[in-house]
């Protein structure tokens, strides 16, 4: 199992680097070429998302991405060290400072449909540490040459 890591400031010029890697390593795990675009948006909606979430909350730390080849499928970790409160920790009609938590949530819940949209085995995590998106593609083995 081969791993390649990535951590980088939360800065948006960042996301750019991380789909053109992800890409190349997806590549060259066996990802068939059609499905390559699907795995740069989706990597670059997830760091995007990422990276809002980190300088909404005032995290400092590295936003982190790996990049996983198994035998028979690749993977993209894209882990975020926001913290988020339990659903059950939010006051119902609790008045919102300007609009600006509804409206980080409403751009959250889209940037995971578009990535669900695009993902068919993603899994998604969230807690008081920080949240996780994990994204898998299947491969086709290389070719034995002879």
């Amino acid at each position: 199992m081969a791993t390649v890591e990535l951590r980088f400031s939360a800065l948006p010029e960042h996301v750019r680097t991380a789909r053109l890697v992800a890409a190349a390593v997806a590549r060259r795990a066996g990802v068939d070429e059609a499905v390559l675009d699907e795995v740069r948006l989706a990597v670059g909606e997830a760091c995007t998302r990422a990276v809002g979430l980190h300088q909404s909350s005032g995290v400092t730390a590295p936003v982190r991405v790996a990049l996983i080849e198994d035998e028979k499928q690749f993977s993209i970790e894209v882990g975020d060290e926001a913290p988020r409160a339990a659903p059950g920790d939010r006051v119902p009609g609790a008045r919102l400072d300007d609009g600006e938590e509804a409206e980080a949530e409403g751009e959250d819940e889209m940037g995971l449909a578009v990535i669900s949209g695009l993902v068919d085995d993603v899994e998604v995590t969230a807690g008081e540490a920080g949240g996780l998106i994990r994204m898998s593609w299947p491969t086709t083995p290389a070719p034995l040459l002879p």
